[in-house]
């Protein structure tokens, strides 16, 4: 299988302008393919940069979600050209359009330009104006040719990382890369908590934000491979700063696999029958919040 190079566009957007997003994500997948990457991976929501609307316009709401695209719209359709004609996947982002109300997605589009999988957003932000959204109704894996060999791919988008069950389904499903967008401030606490679920999984993770100033870039991406012959190593990929670029992480697939065969996290001596709790829907006191409540400030 070999070295599987995926690119993260770490970009700031061109607010809710489609077109000149379109043309700036474009020239960044462009570029990637020039470094020889396998896959691109957009921040999150990537056709409206993220964007949302104000409450106090009356029809607000309305006009953001008319933003929303379709999977089989020209938006989604000029990437699949666009992953033809360099033969290299891409991981976009959107806002898609869905029955009631949009999507927080990404489709995975194969290097053939056929979309191997489609994620919406599980863990929406509800105390914030993503609650618009409708929540994605499970985690999917995909098989990418990537012309080196299949890997299997999941995703899971922003605030997903931060519960442990995104990444621990995933590689229940067979994952071993999971590509994150992303569309927040990422400090060392959240990218601990990223590096954790590459570990606890043995999963290769790979994470691309905004740069600043729209966010604060740091995209970064972690091997799943945390002890050699030698003891622990640097499960650290690459860390980019805040600006603008395309940055690549290298995954090493046949180790990452050979890892996975023998080591004893991932799924060996789990023990779901004492689990049950976990899968309540019941919330409690401290942890009750107000539908639209915010947590912070």
């Amino acid at each position: 299988m070999g070295v599987v190079t995926i690119a993260l566009l770490q970009m700031t957007a061109c607010g809710g302008d489609q077109d000149a997003n379109l043309a700036k994500g474009e020239t960044f997948c462009r570029q990637a393919s020039e470094m020889g990457a396998d896959v691109a991976l957009f921040p999150e929501m990537w056709n409206v940069g993220y964007t949302f609307y104000d409450r106090s316009q009356p029809d607000g709401r309305e006009t953001w979600e008319a933003q929303a695209i379709a999977q089989d719209g020209p938006f989604v359709s000029h990437f699949r050209g666009l992953a033809r004609e360099l033969e290299m996947a891409i991981a976009l982002t959107y806002l898609e359009r869905w029955p009631g109300a949009p999507r927080n997605s990404l489709s995975l589009i194969d290097r053939r330009g056929e979309i191997v999988l489609t994620y919406a957003k599980i863990h929406t932000c509800d105390w914030e104006l993503e609650a618009s959204c409708t929540p994605g109704d499970d985690f999917h894996v995909g098989a990418l040719d990537t012309g080196q060999g299949e890997v299997r791919i999941g995703a899971m988008i922003c605030y997903d990382r931060e519960f442990p069950e995104s990444a621990r389904i995933l590689m229940l499903k067979g994952a071993e890369l999971i590509l994150t967008p992303n569309a927040c401030e990422l400090g060392a606490h959240r990218i601990g908590q990223f590096k954790a679920r590459a570990f606890e999984n043995m999963v290769g993770l790979a994470m691309a934000n905004y740069a600043a100033p729209q966010e604060n870039g740091h995209s970064v991406a972690f091997d799943g491979v945390a002890f050699d012959d030698d003891g622990a190593v640097e499960t650290l990929i690459v860390k980019a700063g805040e600006g603008e670029g395309v940055y690549l992480a290298e995954f090493d697939v046949d180790r990452l696999r050979a890892y996975r065969a023998h080591e004893v996290w991932g799924n060996a001596f789990r023990k779901p029958q004492r689990y049950g709790l976990l899968t309540s829907p019941d919330v409690e006191e401290p942890f009750v919040r107000p539908a639209g409540g915010r947590l912070r400030g």
